[in-house]
Order: structure tokens, then sequence, then C-alpha cells
């Protein structure tokens, strides 16, 4: 019978049992919690893979225009991919173009002009990878708090029950305390990888923009010269 009576509440103790016993509040927050959790691991993988495939593509851009010759082939050819690096030089080339259309070519606004147009082109392009992750540091900041909540209101609920039934034991205490801590598992369960992954994930975008700034000043170096150059 002692076996039978472990077996049994060792069942009750389950992740299932927990949510079905559970309030109509805290099951609301386990829910939502169980949502935060998905939609973070979504980010995770998508954006992970993502910004990683883009960083060695840009390493591959970065390597070949270093050893090209003709600046204006790499611009009708893989200047034109969907690149960070690529949208660089892009706008390099473009405002390149602009300021030495004219007859008479103001070399040090030509200059200021390009560190400008490509510092923007820099800016836009980590502003578009970094724009999700937006999400993983809400979910890593609330979801303990959401959690703490349910289980602050599970427990209200649990000594509800122990006054209306006038029993202190252990038997009456302990499923409604389960069921309040068990949101709080959850809420940590969202926020930890969320937390985890925001931070990596701020930490390759940083390197990717420093990247993207050194080849921005050695572009902007390159055309310096060929200004320098003209007559």
């Amino acid at each position: 019978m002692e076996g039978v009576t472990i077996a049994v509440n060792g069942a009750s103790l389950s992740p299932l049992t927990l949510f079905l016993q559970a309030d109509i509040v805290v099951k609301a927050v386990m829910i939502g919690l169980v949502l935060a959790s998905v939609w973070t691991w979504s980010v995770i993988l998508g954006h992970g893979f993502r910004i990683r495939r883009i960083a060695r593509n840009n390493e591959a851009f970065e390597r070949d225009f270093w050893k090209a010759e003709d600046i204006d082939r790499v611009y009708d050819g893989p200047g034109r991919a969907d690149l960070p690096s690529a949208k660089v030089f892009s706008a390099g080339v473009a405002e390149w173009r602009r300021s030495t259309g004219g007859k008479r070519v103001d070399r040090e606004g030509t200059r200021a002009r390009l560190s400008t147009a490509m510092s923007a082109a820099v800016a836009a392009e980590m502003d578009r990878l970094s724009d999700r992750l937006n999400i993983l540091a809400t979910i890593g900041s609330v979801g303990p708090f959401v959690g703490l909540f349910g289980t602050v209101w599970g427990i209200m609920r649990a000594f509800t029950d122990i006054a209306a039934s006038q029993n202190t034991s252990l038997g009456v205490v302990a499923p409604g305390i389960a069921e309040a801590l068990f949101a709080t598992a959850l809420g940590l369960f969202a926020a930890i990888p969320a937390v985890i992954a925001y931070n990596r994930l701020t930490h390759r975008l940083n390197l990717m923009e420093a990247r993207l700034n050194r080849f921005a000043d050695g572009f902007h170096s390159t055309l310096s010269r060929a200004l320098e150059s003209e007559a």
C-alpha cells in the first residue's frame, strides 16, 4: 500500500496534473509562459542561424572585394547582394558617384559625405538585424515576474483552501503550493534561455558592427586616395 501511495503522490506532482489542478488565473499564466518559451526558442534558433549565415557571407564578400580590381564591376554584381557589407559598399559608391559627377569636386566635402553615407548604412543594417532581439529582452526581464504573479496567486488560493477546510496538514497545503511554484519554474524556464541568447546574439551583432565599421573605414580610405589622385 505504501508503494501505491507514493506512486499516486508522484503522479499528482506531474506538470500536466499541476496544470489541470491549477486555478484559471494560474492556468492563464502557465499558458502564457509556455507560449513565451516557444516564441523565445523560435527567435533563438531562427535569428541565431540567420546571423551566423550573414556573418559568413559578409566575410566572403569582403574577402572577394579586397581582391577585386574593378569597383564598378563589383557594384554591378556582388554589390547588389542583400548583405550588410554590400549595402555599406553600395552606399559608398552611390555617394562617390553623386559627389564626383560634377565639374568641380569638393574633396573635403566628399570625404565627409562618404563617411556619413557609409556610417548611416552600417547603422541601418544593424537596426535591421537587431529588430527581433527586443523580444528576448522583454521575455527575459518580464518572464520571472509573470511566473511570480502566478505563484502569489496560487499561494493565496492555497491559503483560502486551508481556511475553508480548516485543515493545515501537508496533504492539503502541498498541491496548492506545488501549483504555485510550478508557475515560477515556468517563468524561469522562459526567461533564462532568453537572457542567455540575448547576451550572446548581442555580442555577435557587436562583432559584426565592428567588422562593418572597419570595412567602411577601409573603403573610405580607398576612395579618399582615389579622390586625391584625381586632377
